[in-house]
């Protein structure tokens, strides 16, 4: 018994998911529901790109950033190898001056000084170099993400003006299929459109509303009018033919014709 009770109820429940999924699907094949549908998509679409274009416009301020850094740490570099050009021509006047005595350059105080500010200057000048050599890939890198992004962005925009397009024809493709869907059912009778019962309708009322306005003339006396129209158009006419009998004295030929005498006949004798 259970067994037969669960069995019912699992018939009842695919029933129920069956007709559910049928007023779903015919839901979804609406013309307003699809173009509401599109309509809800494009701008899903339109705001991930907005945020695509957030992203990628972050990037290109990063961009913009270290070409700053870039430059000033070129700056720098430029600066430090006068810096350290400088140090080794002072150094040099020393040699100069004493006649290239090496021991006699090396323990000038000046020497020391220009030394110390040479390997000063060419090790910060190492470190600004590895710096702008890695600020430097870190921009090609950069460059070629950011181009790439572009491409992309231009291509998502041609695809959600497509979309709209795509919209527009898809609700014009539905309603087509929809009515030759219906053309087709109503040639087999299998179709449960009532348009054709609406024009039947229709056409039935307007004989009617005729009937009826016809039946309104005839009650109201105009036929009756028009009838005596008719038979005054008649009398108008006879008067007419006999004026013109009169004229050419044809009427007063047919007063004046004796009535034939038959002949008199002599009795016998």
């Amino acid at each position: 018994m259970f067994k037969a009770v669960g069995k019912y109820f699992r018939a009842v429940w695919y029933l129920m998911t069956f007709r559910v999924n049928k007023a779903s699907e015919t839901l979804r094949m609406n013309p307003g529901v699809i173009s509401a549908n599109y309509d809800r998509v494009i701008e899903e679409k339109r705001n991930r790109l907005n945020q695509y274009k957030d992203a990628v416009s972050a990037m290109i301020a990063q961009e913009e950033s270290k070409k700053d850094k870039l430059r000033s740490i070129t700056a720098e570099i430029e600066k430090l190898e006068k810096l350290r050009s400088g140090a080794a021509a002072k150094a040099k006047k020393l040699v100069d001056k004493y006649n290239g005595d090496v021991a006699a350059v090396k323990n000038d105080p000046d020497y020391v000084k220009c030394q110390a500010a040479f390997k000063d200057f060419s090790s910060t000048l190492n470190e600004k170099q590895q710096r702008a050599s890695e600020i430097d890939e870190d921009l090609k890198q950069l460059v070629a993400n950011v181009s790439g992004h572009k491409t992309q962005i231009q291509s998502l925009m041609r695809e959600l003006e497509k979309l709209k397009e795509e919209k527009h024809d898809a609700v014009a493709d539905v309603l087509s299929a929809s009515e030759e869907k219906q053309i087709a059912d109503m040639m087999t009778g299998l179709s449960n459109d009532r348009t054709s019962e609406e024009l039947r309708e229709l056409r039935e009322m307007r004989q009617k509303a005729s009937a009826n306005a016809r039946i309104s003339r005839e009650l109201a006396g105009m036929d009756t009018q028009r009838a005596e129209a008719e038979f005054l158009e008649y009398a108008q006419t006879s008067e007419a033919d006999d004026e013109f009998d009169a004229l050419i004295g044809l009427s007063q030929q047919e007063s004046e014709d004796p009535v034939p005498q038959q002949d008199a006949k002599i009795p016998e004798a």
